[in-house]
């Protein structure tokens, strides 16, 4: 009998105007045209576990762990502006960095569903960038880390396209999901 593991993940990005309300973007010509409404800044994008990330997974294993899990003393999410679509499974942060690294929000990393329940098997990580963390144009690049320092491992990555616009005044929040899967 042959078992497979299968990890995949999905990043959800969001951006909140200083109402605390989601964010739309800038309607096309022909949406301002008719009036319309932009699509508001709450997009998923599927991303990979990186090389490093396979090596976390195996290590959080053992009855000692050799290296840090992302737990919520431990983890950060980090943002940048250089997508290159270049040895993603490799990468180890983001490529261009913007802002500063954001600790993961309180009460995660979180199972999605209770034990037992549909979602079990799916890990939850949030960071949210509070206003005034960050105000970039054009981020099109995530990553999970176990930490904040040059020793620290990259979980998991993730492109955002289209590119996330962040204002002063904007709240970006991030969630990553990781399920796990034997077939």
């Amino acid at each position: 009998m042959k078992e497979h593991i299968r990890v995949k993940g999905m990043v959800t990005v969001r951006v909140f105007d200083k109402d605390g309300k989601i964010k739309r973007r800038a309607p096309g010509w022909f949406g301002r045209l008719l009036r319309i409404q932009g699509r508001p800044y709450e997009q998923r994008f599927h991303n990979i576990v990186t090389r490093e990330g396979d090596a976390l997974i195996a290590d959080a294993l053992l009855a000692s762990p050799n290296k840090a899990k992302v737990t919520s003393a431990s983890g950060y999410i980090q943002v940048g502006t250089g997508w290159t679509g270049n040895s993603t499974k490799t990468n180890t942060r983001c490529n261009t960095p913007t802002g500063s690294m954001k600790a993961l929000d309180a009460g995660y990393p979180a199972l999605k569903a209770a034990w037992g329940s549909t979602g079990d098997t799916t890990l939850t990580y949030r960071a949210t960038f509070a206003a005034g963390a960050l105000n970039v144009n054009g981020i099109n690049e995530a990553c999970l880390l176990n930490g904040n320092s040059g020793s620290s491992n990259c979980l998991a990555y993730a492109q955002i396209t289209p590119v996330v616009n962040v204002t002063s005044s904007d709240t970006l929040q991030i969630l990553w999901e990781i399920t796990i899967l034997g077939q």
